[in-house]
């Protein structure tokens, strides 16, 4: 004797199971059958077999159950249960309209029925409906048995009822955008004093001749760049930040606002501005003296004297003390030679030199009588007024980059070039008029540093500029997520993709990675502008580590915000694509992130040593007891577990994370780097040791500024609708910023598994509340709409 599934494969053959004689005739339709006039009660089966049709392809499993279920019915005839099982043989399924109508006939019953109605319930309905509301005692017996049969199949038994129904809505097709704030009032808070200059700004960049052109023609994309750059100058933008007698207002802080701005739109705009007036004008000002400012300034500032800034050579770029071109000072005719000395010493990727620069500040070792004394910058003629190449100049174009090709990058080689003593710009080192050297800083190491810390402001508009791109991505996504539907509850509309928790883990934490790094890079910019002698070793290191941290977050933020608006993301014309290629050359501009990291990381050991070197005995009797604190306050069993919210929540706990980890980094590593060179190691291989080491001591260095400001912006906040907010995004900052580190929290018993956990799901449900508010968070950045230019992020109503 073979089961009944046997059946399905020898159609017209009468098998005999148990007491069972079925004839498996061909199939006929289920409704408007004979079988179903003469016994409403088999509608009871039409939801379930619906519902097991639904998925296409019935299992050898699911035939199992249903077979099960339809011979142990003793209510049921021979000749009806054979029926029934005709219904669900895998090798003539129903047609499609005979599907359709099923669901019709289903449908009836489930509009008036109960939302936590079964598929049984359902079929008693039509039941009832077809029986002339009458529905046999037999079958109501049954109910339990066929119930059954659903939690066995593995259906949802109250949501069976949705599959039929008009609408069905859930907590996440529910879920709405809020606005709980002012969007206006926050957006002041973003632009803070500089709010004047910023709405300028955007003003011009959303004017018909900012519109964009394509980088397909590349001269002319390049000239547009210049006609743009030469609109900015006309107003004053460029000079923004030189002195007053030389045409501009001396306000470093609207300057950087303007290069934020101006990173809303072409971010080959803000390079190009960025070259001419940043490094190749301040590195004249900061650089040079009085009759360097009188002399070139002026017409910097105004674009009539274009210029770069040539520091990168070939074989050298975060090395700058390994720059092997030369500057020979002749005494006898007062005058200095630059000279490439080989191929690998040009210089290269030297923004505004493969078309517009005619001058560039050069840097370069200072010869003097045989003798190195180290790197100066040197102001070099490149062009003349028509645009022809000078003498003992070689210029190659770089040709088309991934990215920012509306800039003109070259490479510059110099052929025993000659320029004046007074080309030399002296305010660090100079030459005496009896052909000596002098500076008023003996130190070689120290008047390098010195020289280079004047320029930490490419390390702070590049940060600035990322985050702009940050914010532009952000708003595309968020917004077109808001608007995007798709899939959804059985029975109900799609739902936003915005609504759904992976898009929202996606997207949410990058959101408040935007608002912590706009109040950080704040605090930096002002560090910068009120800066003292005695700060620039801090405000250097500061400069470095978030200037990494930032536009490693703009990388990965695009690379998120592209993913999340799927194909439409990888259009052209919603701009994620060149914002993502423009700003991917961040993480390496003014420094390559590794490398800077490792420079946060030996500013933070040469102070960790101070520390401990101006200590005397009490001083160390302190810092152990504080150690001895921390152990009981916040490494006892009781708050390593603790999982209130509350305490999750508590800035002083998150703050506290953060600053044990970063001192707990910073000690391990000088101990390590101590133990090697104990050990016998040379110090420059104990470095190389310990890179991955000294890289983590950066990122938790700057973790905690960033959390420290925005704790700190928060406490500053009047407006309480903005405050509660900015609070929500703090608190998403820094537990997202914990679990990413987690596993370092684990091993160094700071926390036990069950906190971790718990700051996932806080995580989670920040995640959820946050993207209420997202798309007012967004608009809060009050991006122009001529500068966002992507169809998918046209605002909702």
């Amino acid at each position: 004797m073979r089961p009944i599934s046997v059946l399905f494969a020898n159609r017209g053959t009468i098998i005999n199971t148990r007491r069972i004689v079925i004839l498996v005739a061909n199939k006929n339709p289920m409704l408007h059958s004979k079988q179903l006039e003469a016994n409403p009660s088999l509608y009871v089966f039409l939801p379930i077999f619906y519902t097991v049709w639904s998925d296409a392809v019935l299992t050898p499993s699911e035939i199992s159950i249903i077979e099960g279920l339809v011979l142990s019915q003793e209510w049921l005839t021979d000749t009806e249960k054979s029926f029934l099982l005709t219904q669900v043989d895998p090798a003539t399924p129903p047609s499609p309209d005979e599907f359709m109508n099923w669901r019709d006939e289903i449908k009836k019953v489930a509009e008036q029925s109960d939302s936590k109605d079964s598929l049984v319930d359902l079929g008693i309905k039509l039941v009832a409906k077809y029986g002339n509301g009458k529905v046999s005692e037999s079958l109501l017996k049954a109910k339990p048995s066929l119930s059954k049969i659903e939690e066995t199949l593995g259906i949802i038994s109250h949501e069976a009822s949705f599959n039929f129904k008009g609408s069905h809505d859930t907590i996440t097709s529910q879920q709405t955008t809020q606005q709980t704030f002012d969007v206006d009032t926050l957006a002041k808070l973003l632009d803070g004093p500089h709010a004047a200059i910023i709405k300028k700004v955007k003003t011009i960049i959303s004017d018909p001749q900012f519109q964009y052109v394509g980088p397909g023609d590349l001269p002319m994309y390049r000239a547009k760049v210049l006609e743009w750059c030469q609109l900015l100058a006309d107003q004053g933008f460029g000079s923004m930040a030189f002195p007053k007698e030389y045409g501009g207002q001396g306000d470093m802080g609207k300057y950087f606002a303007i290069m934020e701005a101006l990173s809303y739109h072409d971010l080959s705009l803000v390079i190009k501005f960025g070259v001419q007036f940043g490094l190749w004008g301040m590195s004249v000002y900061f650089l040079g003296t009085e009759k360097h400012h009188k002399k070139y300034l002026k017409d910097i500032g105004t674009l009539e004297l274009p210029g770069c800034f040539a520091m990168t050579e070939t074989h050298h770029g975060s090395n700058v003390k390994g720059i092997e071109t030369t500057a020979t000072y002749d005494h006898a005719t007062k005058t200095i030679i630059i000279h490439t000395p080989n191929p690998n010493a040009k210089k290269e990727y030297i923004g505004n030199a493969a078309c517009h620069g005619q001058a560039a500040t050069v840097f370069a070792k200072l010869i003097l009588d045989g003798k190195d004394y180290g790197v100066s910058a040197f102001v070099v003629p490149l062009r003349d007024k028509k645009g022809k190449t000078l003498p003992g100049i070689t210029i190659e174009d770089c040709g088309r980059k991934m990215g920012l090709n509306g800039v003109d990058n070259g490479k510059i080689n110099f052929n025993n070039v000659i320029i004046p003593k007074d080309n030399m710009l002296d305010k660090f080192a100079s030459i005496t008029d009896d052909g000596k050297f002098a500076s008023p800083i003996s130190s070689d190491n120290r008047r390098f540093f010195t020289m280079l810390g004047t320029l930490v402001g490419g390390r702070i508009g590049i940060p600035r500029s990322g985050l702009s791109a940050v914010k532009s991505g952000l708003t595309i996504s968020i917004r077109y997520g808001d608007q995007r539907r798709q899939f959804g509850p059985e029975g109900g509309v799609e739902v936003p993709i915005l609504n759904y928790r992976t898009h929202q883990r996606r997207l949410m934490p990058l959101l408040a990675n935007a608002y912590a790094l706009h109040f950080s890079l704040n605090y930096l910019t002002e560090r910068f502008i009120n800066r003292s002698e005695a700060d620039m070793q801090e405000i250097e290191a500061l400069a470095a580590g978030l200037k990494s941290f930032a536009t490693w977050n703009t990388t990965a933020t695009l690379q998120e915000c592209r993913e999340c608006c799927g194909g439409k993301g990888f259009l052209s014309e919603n701009r994620i694509e060149v914002l993502k290629n423009d700003s991917d050359i961040y993480t390496t501009f003014e420094g390559d992130n590794t490398v800077l990291m490792q420079l946060v990381a030996k500013s933070r050991l040469t102070e960790f040593k101070q520390e401990f070197a101006n200590m005397n005995v009490f001083g160390i009797l302190n810092y152990v007891a504080d150690q001895a604190k921390t152990s009981i306050s916040e490494l006892n069993p009781i708050i390593v577990r603790n999982t209130d919210e509350a305490h999750l929540l508590d800035p002083e706990f998150q703050l506290n994370a953060f600053k044990y980890r970063e001192r707990d980094i910073l000690t391990s590593a000088a101990k390590r780097l101590r133990r090697h060179i104990s050990e016998g190691m040379d110090s420059f291989d104990a470095f190389n040791v310990s890179q991955h080491h000294l890289v983590q001591v950066g990122l938790a260095y700057v973790e905690r500024i960033i959390l420290e400001q925005f704790i700190l912006q928060i406490d500053k906040t009047k407006d309480v609708g903005c405050k509660a907010v900015l609070k929500k995004l703090c608190d998403l900052f820094a537990l997202s910023q914990i679990e990413k580190n987690k596993g370092w929290y684990l091993e160094s018993g700071y926390m036990e598994g069950v906190k971790t956990k718990a700051i996932r799901k806080l995580m989670n449900q920040l995640c959820w509340d946050v993207r209420q508010e997202a798309v007012p968070l967004v608009n809060a950045f009050n991006i122009p709409d001529a500068c966002l230019a992507a169809p998918i992020a046209v605002k909702s109503n």
